[in-house]
């Protein structure tokens, strides 16, 4: 794993060196596999934490907390069927280079179903450009038919370490990866979000998880 990731580095570096006007290139955007093997969920790297939002509901308040988010953004995964609804603010999250992923539905409803996944993704990369690096079920469960799709597509299953929307922050977990909901039934608003980056190091996804290390999560077949 150490070998891996020092490769990806070298190579990602080498490619800033060459080609540092490139759009984009403060962060990776090219698909690669951070795990060995297909059975694995990445839910930890080493440094810091990182910040993702799940979102699959919401316009006007959605809109607001990406105006205020500021660098290091958080990973935005977000559901193809509220992309749809709400191009504008995809737009906006466009504009701003927010990073994003693909916030797939519930687990269950991937098993010995990869039609579903692929046309998934087929919707993000006609809307972004390119597929996506990571890949997260709104459940975070990640069947082994799943996994297997998204090993053969390239695209990284990412769980979390926490999950946390309201209330007290909780303790900090160095490489820690937190998932925030913004669901129609669970949401952070904006003032919740402000009191749990005040309360950590936060750092990109790519950070926190380049740190010549990451743990991962293996799940049984």
């Amino acid at each position: 794993m150490r070998a891996k990731l020092f490769l990806l580095i070298i190579v990602c570096c080498a490619a800033a060196m060459f080609f540092p006007s490139m759009p984009g290139s403060d962060s990776l955007k090219s698909v690669f596999r951070l795990t060995d093997e297909p059975h694995e969920v990445i839910v930890r790297g080493m440094s810091g934490s990182a910040m993702t939002i799940n979102i699959s509901f919401g316009d006007e308040e959605v809109e607001q907390l990406i105006h205020e988010l500021k660098a290091p953004y958080p990973l935005l995964l977000l559901d193809m069927d509220w992309a749809g609804r709400f191009p504008e603010i995809v737009q906006l999250i466009k504009k701003r280079n927010i990073p994003t992923g693909l916030l797939g539905h519930a687990g269950i409803e991937y098993e010995q179903n990869t039609p579903l996944l692929i046309a998934q993704l087929e919707r993000y990369e006609k809307i972004f450009g390119s597929k996506p690096l990571w890949f997260r079920t709104s459940d975070e469960q990640f069947p082994h038919s799943l996994r297997a799709a998204l090993w053969d597509t390239e695209v990284n299953a990412l769980g979390s370490s926490v999950r946390w929307y309201t209330g007290e922050p909780p303790p900090v977990i160095e490489g820690e990866i937190i998932s925030i909901p913004h669901y129609r039934e669970e949401r952070i608003t904006v003032t919740d979000f402000k009191k749990l980056a005040e309360t950590r190091q936060n750092k990109s996804l790519e950070d926190v998880l380049f740190n010549m290390s990451i743990k991962t999560k293996k799940i049984p077949k």
